[in-house]
């Protein structure tokens, strides 16, 4: 499972939370090798919007059409938090859980015929 693999690597520090997630993605999505680089600048609340980096990469590789019923289960599991500071500051998920999570909700969601 996606969430496993995402889990693990983000355990092992080899990338940030976005990284972790498109890590995950790409194993089960070969022909997506250029996604963990692009998620390179996107740990530590540096997402676009200040947004969760796992759930801004799970969003970007599942597609817009599948970003909201992301972002909306995410904040279901997180207590209605998105943005990385708030999920600091509010102690709800720690960043290996959100990774999980949105590791989770990718395979859930995404597209089955990704065009990364």
């Amino acid at each position: 499972m996606m969430k496993d693999i995402a889990k693990e690597f983000h355990q092992q520090r080899r990338g940030n939370c976005a990284q972790s997630v498109a890590f995950a993605w790409r194993q089960a999505h070969p022909e997506g090798a250029e996604a963990d680089a692009a998620f390179a600048r996107c740990g530590g609340g540096r997402a676009p919007e200040g947004l969760c980096g796992a759930v801004h990469a799970s969003c970007t590789l599942a597609g817009a059409a599948a970003s909201e019923s992301i972002k909306q289960a995410f904040m279901e599991r997180t207590g209605g938090c998105l943005a990385c500071k708030d999920l600091r500051a509010a102690k709800r998920a720690p960043c290996n859980e959100c990774v999980e999570i949105a590791a989770e909700l990718l395979e859930r969601f995404g597209n089955p015929s990704p065009k990364w």
